[in-house]
């Protein structure tokens, strides 16, 4: 049997390197030049055109703001100032006063006023607006598009870590209640369709698994047409790379309530539940107020609000061989199936 299965193993392998050859990475897993946004789009997958989208309160090595320090918060990598300002950040742009504001604002103008204000304030954090596909960043921002006419749908976490000492936070709840508000006034979603997680004692309880279900359940709920948001705010972190998709060699992680028990929520999860389900045809939008989410879903395109980019970009950081078998999950099995092994 050991002769055949390296026989298969060649055959895969080489179809693997026809594959990404096709796209421009080199089939050793190093990159050669970065691949422009035209060659990327042309030779990517239809598993790769979903309409995803995420905005996050920091780049990938940056904390976000809501308490003072967390140096001594259990966690793996604490680093500096944490919690979760963007949500707030957000809604002022959005909401001030429970009102939207008299005229249009553009992606752009959202996401780099999201950065002035929150320097006001005197945090360095860089929100950032990334993407499965570019995005016209002159356009109107929306949470939901016109073009998404069916049912809307959202899952909202909120983690105080109440009773931790160190690492209890102070905003999180408040972050859900004001965001559910503002999708329920201004976008029309509606409260049988909003599934809260909170650590409160009233509300489902944010744990690992409590977690992971409302996500899967959102996405098998969904169907064309639908609309999908996604609202996280609590701690995030960075764990060492299991399997090699990290250029950086680290996995951006949720924290669920219960992570010193049941571990933490890695990047590479949610990528499996939420973008590899995600249906065709729903319009998806998450906002990750937390630590080192800059990449958390691993989305290729990328734009900061510090004035370095006036469009979107590929993510330079980002690790395009790994990226394109994490997402073409079924590559493997689709490649046996094809060859007759």
């Amino acid at each position: 049997m050991g002769f055949f299965n390296t026989l298969k193993n060649q055959a895969i392998a080489a179809a693997k390197e026809g594959m990404l050859s096709s796209l421009g990475v080199d089939a050793d897993g190093t990159d050669g030049e970065q691949m422009t946004k035209s060659q990327y789009e042309e030779s990517k997958p239809d598993e790769l055109r979903k309409d995803i989208r995420m905005i996050s309160g920091c780049q990938d090595k940056q904390t976000s703001a809501d308490v003072s320090n967390v140096e001594q918060f259990e966690l793996p990598d604490p680093a500096g100032q944490a919690g979760g300002a963007c949500t707030s950040t957000l809604l002022r742009i959005l909401y001030a006063d429970e009102k939207v504001p008299e005229e249009d604002l553009s992606f752009a103008e959202v996401v780099s006023t999201m950065r002035e204000q929150l320097a006001e304030g005197n945090y360095t954090q860089v929100p950032q607006l990334s993407s499965m596909n570019p995005i016209d960043l002159n356009a109107k921002f929306d949470l939901v598009p016109e073009s998404a006419t069916g049912t809307r749908r959202a899952v909202m976490i909120g983690i105080n870590y109440v009773g931790d000492r160190p690492g209890e936070l102070s905003g999180c709840h408040n972050d859900v209640h004001n965001m559910k508000k503002y999708i329920m006034d201004v976008h029309g979603f509606e409260e049988e369709n909003i599934r809260t997680l909170m650590d409160d004692g009233e509300y489902e309880a944010p744990t690992r698994s409590n977690i992971i279900a409302a996500y899967k359940a959102v996405i098998a709920e969904a169907e064309e047409g639908d609309a999908i948001f996604l609202h996280y705010s609590g701690h995030g972190t960075k764990l060492r790379d299991q399997n090699g998709d990290e250029a950086d060699g680290y996995d951006e992680a949720l924290c669920p309530r219960d992570f010193q028990q049941a571990g933490m929520i890695r990047d590479d999860d949610l990528y499996d539940i939420l973008v590899k389900g995600l249906p065709n045809g729903v319009h998806m939008v998450s906002l990750m107020d937390c630590c080192h989410s800059g990449s958390i879903m691993d989305l290729p395109y990328i734009f900061k609000g510090d004035g370095s980019q006036t469009e979107m970009e590929l993510d330079p950081e980002m690790n395009l061989d790994a990226f394109i078998e994490c997402i073409s999950g079924k590559l493997v099995e689709f490649l046996k199936k094809s060859l007759g092994l």
